[in-house]
Parts: structure tokens; C-alpha cells; sequence
């Protein structure tokens, strides 16, 4: 499906049916450097259970057009943007990794908007190593081996996976390898810099899912469990022996937490 949001073309996977704003929407929002793919079976699984499902490519990414946009703050705007474009009212929105900071930030900032929140793979703060800042902005592909060596947990290094023979990191690189120049080095940055997360945890008031990974290296589940504490009523749920990059680790375990979400 196709939007246009602040003057550029967006593009975003409807999992396999007819978009229908007339179902409670889910919008899914990718991480740094990633694109709407990394949704696949979720996003599948909810739009043919009843839900209108708007997997994001963000700015620069995937098949949207536009320059990558360079704040969680600007990110959190677009979003409000592309619900009001789809022509909804209000939307749950489902983040991971930089989209959990994107989520966040809309709900606090977009309180309308937002019916309810799942964040996976979250933190209030996202801090990036100078050196890996460093490489991606230099478009080193060092800077993708990085990241996906911390993303996936070990059973997905060892091939643990649930389908039989898919090569889980292969993937993320090649996956990764698609993003122009330039954007993960943009993303990382952002995740880096965004200091709201205290804040605009305790200014949300819709219903809030936080889906974190016992083996998370990324965003330590410990770092997600206190950002939930600072989130009113919000539920917390671990999955064990997983790593940053839940959704395709384990995807049958978090569909399963979704569902009962959003």
C-alpha cells in the first residue's frame, strides 16, 4: 500500500489483505537500518485475525521515499502523519528497537492518536559506542556485522531457529545491506541523542505492552523492565533465551504477546 506522508511516498505491507480502516489499526515500526520485511509473520498474523495492519517502511528505508529522517521526535510526528494519512483517527502502534523509541515518543506526544502501545526491545536511553557511530556513518560494513552480532541472541548464532535451515544473521546482513548510505549511521545517531524516554514514559495513558529478551544484548531487559516501571499500568513480558531481535527469534511467541495487546 502506498501513502503519501509529508510530500514523499511511503510505502507500507498490509500482511497480505486489503487495508480496511474500518478494523482497529496496528501500525508496526521498524528498527535502525531495517525495513517493513522484518514484520512479516506478525504482520501477516494480525491482518488476517481482524486488525488493519500498516508495516512501515520509514523515511529512507525500504521502498519509502525521502531523506531518513534524523530525530525520534521528527519520527514520532511522521507517524502521527501516516496514521492521519491512512485515513484513521487513532491507530496501536507496535515499535521495535529505535520504532519502540518511535512509538513511545508518539504517544506521549500524539496521545490522540494512539489506542495502544507494544514496545519491543526497549530502553529509556539507547546509547550507541563511538565506534559503531563511527563506522556507520562511514557506511563500513563492519558497522552492520555489529550490529547483528549483538541483535541476535545465541541460539539464532548457533541456527536455533524455528524454521529449519533459515540463517537468521545471514539474513539481518543482507537485510541490512539494503539501506541507502549512510541511514543506519543516521538511525544509530538518533537512537543515541533521544533523551525523552523518563519523560515521555510517564506522560503515557494508553494501554502499554513491553516485550523484552532475556538475552537482549542491545537493550538489557533489566534497562526495559525499569522504562516500564515509569509507564502507568504497563505489562511486562520476557521471552526467554532471545535476543534484541525477538520478532524473527521467536515469532510464534511474539505473536502470541501481541495478540493479547493490540
Amino acid at each position: 500500500m502506498e501513502l503519501t506522508v509529508q510530500g514523499h511516498p511511503v510505502f507500507a505491507a498490509t500482511g497480505g489483505t486489503a487495508f480496511d480502516p474500518a478494523k482497529p489499526a496496528v501500525v508496526l515500526i521498524h528498527g535502525s537500518g531495517m525495513d517493513h520485511t522484518v514484520w512479516s509473520l506478525p504482520a501477516r498474523y494480525l491482518a488476517h485475525h481482524d486488525r488493519s495492519v500498516l508495516a512501515v517502511d520509514l523515511p529512507g528505508h525500504g521502498r519509502s521515499a525521502g531523506p531518513a529522517l534524523t530525530s525520534i521526535t521528527a519520527l514520532a510526528d511522521w507517524i502521527a502523519d501516516v496514521i492521519a494519512a491512512a485515513g484513521l483517527t487513532t491507530a496501536a502502534l507496535v515499535g521495535h528497537s529505535m520504532g519502540a523509541l518511535t512509538a513511545l515518543e508518539t504517544a506521549a506526544c500524539h496521545p490522540d492518536r494512539v489506542r495502544e502501545l507494544a514496545l519491543l526491545g526497549v530502553a529509556e536511553r539507547m546509547p550507541v559506542h563511538p565506534g559503531l557511530l563511527a563506522a556507520a556513518s562511514a557506511d563500513d560494513p563492519a558497522a552492520r556485522a555489529m550490529v547483528v552480532g549483538w541483535g541476535f541472541g545465541t541460539r539464532a548464532h548457533c541456527g536455533g531457529g524455528a524454521v529449519p535451515g533459515l540463517w537468521q544473521v545471514g539474513g539481518g546482513l543482507r537485510l541490512m545491506e539494503r539501506a541507502p548510505p549512510g541511514v543506519l549511521g543516521i538511525d544509530l545517531a538518533a537512537c543515541n541523542a533521544y533523551d525523552n524516554g523518563a519523560a515521555a514514559a510517564a506522560a503515557v495513558r494508553c494501554p502499554t505492552l513491553l516485550l523484552l529478551g532475556a538475552r537482549d544484548r542491545m537493550t538489557p531487559a533489566k534497562a526495559g523492565q525499569a522504562l516500564g516501571a515509569l509507564i502507568a499500568g504497563a505489562r511486562v513480558t520476557m521471552l526467554p533465551d532471545t535476543g534484541h531481535m525477538m520478532m524473527v527469534e521467536q515469532p510464534n511467541a511474539t505473536i502470541d504477546a501481541l495478540v493479547g495487546a493490540v
